[in-house]
């Protein structure tokens, strides 16, 4: 038996006196880069003990007021996600499995001693910010509208306790294609100092702590000369890149992809093991040691290796550099091959077939 769906929630509106004209957005979405522009208006819900989730509202957007003791600066309480709005040839606004997006947010929240926005009420967030800024979605090929909802902890109070008050909001950014010229192989640098996420800690949250741990280990890749940062976990096992899942592909066709309590739950790469599937290709979730992934290359079992993501979708990985080594890494084309079939269906070039795609303007 089933839960009832809730009712949905309803929104207050109120239009940005200040938007900008569709001149000027149609200039700033030339070439919007990723992350500096943000469209006209942004989500925002309330939780609070008594109240449950209350005043849903669609406002301006605009700088959030908070007190100098808001629980969220002080212990961390914070839990985020991300995920695209597609343009499809049609006109229509699409996005890509918006309902794990909403329980993977609930499962975050859930460690980090957060309220649960429910799925349902995630997903009418997304529909009601398109539905006034619907415009901003770009039509040029390969950008999109990114969708960042985030909660947070709000009370004033200093003490370890979880807050009373959150706040969750949905913020949009559209986004141009991440790789200019195309799709280029990219070079890892092994960080064997520093730790991503601990057991029992909170690497399978979508948490801000996650992030701001691999900037240290992302710095000191850059200055190796190298593009991104892999970890590995408390067992010595190959983790995940700084923002993105990895996965190899071995001589015989099978997908192999490590797990672990420490990594993130990947969408894009749970797809994409899908499809692979799909096509006949075994996959493996399990452990992986590094010595597995340095031998297997050097021996040719491993055959390609790639890292996948929601911005990225698909990264080759063509170099892994760590102290005192440097390894070429096999390039093939399965990678691209998935990474092709997903965006197909993600831009609605081909059918979808698994019923992921959500439509937000209808």
């Amino acid at each position: 038996m089933t839960d009832a769906p809730l009712p949905p929630l309803d929104f207050a509106v109120t239009k940005n006196l200040a938007a900008v004209s569709p001149a000027q957005r149609a200039e700033m979405l030339e070439d919007p880069g990723f992350g500096t522009i943000f469209t006209d208006h942004m989500v925002d819900i309330c939780w609070s003990e008594k109240g449950g989730w209350h005043r849903p509202r669609v406002q301006p957007y605009g700088p959030i007021s908070l007190s100098p003791a808001a629980a969220v600066l002080h212990y961390a309480q914070e839990v985020f996600e991300g995920l695209k709005a597609y343009r499809h040839a049609d006109g229509g606004i699409y996005t890509f499995r918006p309902e794990e997006n909403g329980k993977r947010l609930q499962r975050s929240a859930r460690r980090l001693a957060m309220p649960e926005l429910p799925v349902e009420h995630f997903l009418q967030s997304l529909e009601e910010l398109i539905a006034v800024d619907g415009a901003w979605v770009p039509e040029k090929e390969g950008q999109t509208l990114y969708l960042r909802p985030f909660m947070f902890a709000k009370e004033a109070f200093l003490g370890v306790r979880p807050a009373h008050k959150y706040a969750y909001y949905l913020i949009a950014s559209p986004a141009g294609s991440y790789f200019t010229g195309g799709v280029k192989p990219v070079s890892i640098w092994l960080s064997e100092n520093y730790a991503r996420a601990a057991k029992g800690g909170t690497g399978a949250a979508k948490t801000g702590g996650n992030y701001a741990s691999s900037l240290l280990p992302q710095s000191e890749a850059y200055e190796k000369g190298c593009d991104q940062v892999v970890f590995l976990d408390s067992d010595g096992n190959v983790e995940e890149l700084g923002g993105m899942n990895i996965v190899f592909v071995k001589k015989d066709g099978t997908l192999v992809t490590p797990a672990s309590e420490s990594i993130l739950d990947g969408i894009t790469r749970n797809s994409l093991l899908e499809l692979a599937a799909d096509r006949g290709h075994r996959v493996e979730r399990r452990g992986v040691s590094l010595a597995e992934w340095r031998e297997g290359v050097a021996s040719g079992d491993i055959v390609e290796v790639f890292a996948c993501g929601t911005a990225a979708v698909v990264t080759p990985i063509g170099t892994l550099k760590g102290e005192g080594f440097e390894d070429a890494q096999p390039l093939g084309e399965l990678a691209l091959s998935l990474r092709e079939e997903l965006t197909d269906i993600q831009y609605g070039r081909r059918e979808d077939t698994k019923g992921w795609l959500r439509r937000l303007d209808a």
